[in-house]
């Protein structure tokens, strides 16, 4: 019996980057950063392999807008901590959504992806605008409904 173990992956020629554009309007916060992450790690496309990156990047508009179920508006918090003494800042999804909300859509999706060289690379093609507009029309980004 014979195994051809063999991997045939296309050239970096063979792949051109991709734009894509998600609304973040009224959409559950978890559900949707777990569908941005199968997206950006590529495994959507045909010929995914785990180690390599794909050429994929993401536009999430109205970032202000998402949604999170239960009662966790007034209870989940934010901690960060700048390494001095009495450093420890705790904050409120509701204060973050109304300051920063970028940073939600954000923070969800980079504790999903690897925490490694390749989660960082990826992370960096996911670009989170809190309202409608974005810089990125020159792009054409295709539409994604979720």
């Amino acid at each position: 019996m014979y195994i051809n173990k063999n991997i045939t992956s296309g050239k970096k020629e063979e792949y051109q980057t991709k734009w894509y554009i998600i609304d973040a309007k009224d959409k559950i916060l978890g559900r949707l950063s777990s569908k941005i992450v199968y997206i950006l790690k590529g495994k959507s496309n045909i010929g995914y392999l785990p180690y390599n990156e794909s050429y994929i990047n993401i536009i999430v508009i109205n970032a202000k807008y998402i949604k999170i179920t239960g009662n966790k508006r007034k209870q989940k918090t934010y901690i960060k901590h700048s390494g001095k003494p009495g450093g420890l800042k705790i904050q409120k999804f509701a204060e973050i959504q109304q300051r920063m909300p970028n940073i939600i859509i954000e923070h969800a999706v980079k504790g999903m992806l690897p925490k490694n060289s390749l989660g960082r690379k990826l992370f960096k093609k996911l670009k989170v605008y809190p309202y409608n507009q974005h810089p990125h029309e020159s792009q054409q980004p295709l539409p994604l409904h979720i």
